[in-house]
């Protein structure tokens, strides 16, 4: 994937949609089916190509159910919210690994959801 994939407006949304989908080693069909056909399987692979780039809120909230992620990350990746330069105090990130995520430049973001994605597939085979 060249860096001018990668840095087209709504491609870092595409590229994380198909890791989330890749990560439950889940069909596009099988992501239709948990939609209730909501969300079509050619639509879905349009949005992970990079066809469709500014899918609606609706879509981004069934897919948010879906896949068990935050609505609002989608939201921020779809272009909708500008992202947070700063998190409350009260506001936890994770663990120790993740902290280093908001520092991640858009191709660091591509690599690391790409081997998630593998690590994924491995754990699951075993």
């Amino acid at each position: 994937m060249g860096n001018d994939e990668i840095g087209r407006e709504g491609s870092t949304l595409g590229v994380y949609l198909k890791s989330l989908r890749g990560g439950m080693e889940w069909s596009l069909r099988q992501v239709e089916e948990a939609t209730s056909r909501e969300v079509s399987n050619a639509y879905l692979s349009q949005l992970e190509n990079g066809k469709i780039d500014k899918p609606s809120p609706h879509v981004l909230h069934t897919l948010s159910e879906v896949y068990r992620v935050s609505y609002e990350d989608l939201m921020r990746r779809a272009g909708y919210i500008a992202p947070s330069s700063s998190r409350g105090n009260h506001e936890k990130h994770g663990r120790a690994a993740t902290n280093a995520i908001a520092n991640l430049t858009v191709e660091e973001e591509g690599k690391l959801l790409e081997y998630l994605s593998f690590i994924r597939s491995t754990r699951k085979k075993s």
